[in-house]
C-alpha cells in the first residue's frame, strides 16, 4: 500500500493530536478543581464518595458524597468530555452535608469528590469506575 505525501501528513498530524488531547482532558479537571477551591490546596480525605467499582451501563451511574461539615462537595469525571457533573451547596439549615445523583461515565475513569469545609479547607476522595457499556457515545 502505498501512501501520497498528503496522506502521510494527514496521518503524522493526526498520530500527534492524539497524543496531545489526554493531556488536554487532564488540564480541563485541574482547571475546574482550581476554581472550585481557588487555588487553595487539596488534602486526600474529608470526603466520602460512594460508587460502584463496576457500572454496566454508563448512562445511570449511582453516586454518593457526604462531609461532616461540608459547606459544597464538588463532583467531577475526568475522562467526560465536560469534566464538571454537579456542584452540591449546603446552608446552615441543612440537616446533613450529604447529596446522591446519577451520573453519565462516557468510559472507564476516574470520578472525583472535592468538599469544602466550614473552616474554609478542601477534602478530596477519587473512585475509579469501570464501564462495560459506554455510556456517552461508546
Amino acid at each position: 500500500m502505498e501512501f501520497t505525501r498528503r496522506e502521510t501528513l494527514a496521518l503524522g498530524a493526526g498520530a500527534a493530536l492524539m497524543t496531545f488531547l489526554p493531556f488536554r482532558a487532564n488540564a480541563a479537571v485541574e482547571d475546574v478543581i482550581n476554581e472550585f477551591t481557588g487555588g487553595a490546596a487539596v488534602a486526600d480525605g474529608g470526603v466520602d464518595l460512594t460508587a460502584p467499582e463496576i457500572a454496566e451501563n454508563g448512562n445511570t451511574v449511582p453516586v454518593a458524597v457526604s462531609s461532616e461539615g461540608a459547606t459544597a462537595i464538588l463532583l467531577l469525571a475526568t475522562g467526560n468530555p465536560t469534566p464538571g457533573v454537579a456542584t452540591f451547596r449546603f446552608g446552615p439549615l441543612a440537616g446533613s452535608q450529604s447529596a446522591s445523583t446519577r451520573i453519565r461515565l462516557a468510559g472507564t475513569q476516574d470520578v472525583v469528590a472535592i468538599a469544602q469545609l466550614a473552616d474554609g479547607s478542601f477534602g478530596r476522595a477519587t473512585k475509579t469506575v469501570k464501564v462495560t457499556i459506554g455510556g456517552c457515545g461508546g
